[in-house]
């Protein structure tokens, strides 16, 4: 074989098992626009938000009603374990007649949940220990989000 050719077919075939490197991306969960969020207001009734936003991922009745929506973005490159990319919860609180009190949509940052919306950590203790549980607890496999 001459130079020329094995300068030609080395390269290729070096790259040719980099050929099927694919990166897949795949979102879980409920995924909450800021439009629909912005359909849900304070004062909304536990119906409109259902309607806007749909069945909760799970709920809570821990110092008052709360919906909570979650959901988790993983990249997937080629045969590699997924990487999660991104995690958030929407969180929607109810007064005790059942209305919008507040609204929380968090991520999880260097291991601190934190309010999307105003940066700031919610100050509720039990609130904040389900939070951590939900945002942790989604990075493992088996919880099929």
């Amino acid at each position: 074989m001459n130079f020329k050719a094995s300068a030609l077919i080395l390269p290729l075939l070096v790259t040719l098992p980099l050929g099927g490197c694919f990166t897949s991306t795949y979102t879980h969960g409920h995924v909450i626009t800021s439009d629909m969020l912005n359909q849900v207001q304070v004062g909304s009734s536990r119906e409109q938000v259902e309607l806007v936003l749909g069945t909760p991922s799970t709920t809570s009745s821990l110092n008052g009603d709360a919906y909570y929506y979650i959901s988790q973005k993983t990249a997937t490159t080629a045969f590699m374990a997924p990487d999660i990319v991104e995690q958030r919860v929407v969180a929607v609180y109810f007064d005790k007649d059942g209305y919008v009190q507040d609204l929380g949509n968090y991520s999880l940052e260097d291991g601190k949940i934190v309010d999307i919306v105003t940066r700031k950590t919610r100050t509720g203790g039990a609130d904040y220990g389900f939070l951590t549980q939900i945002l942790r607890g989604a990075t493992n496999p088996s919880l099929g989000l």
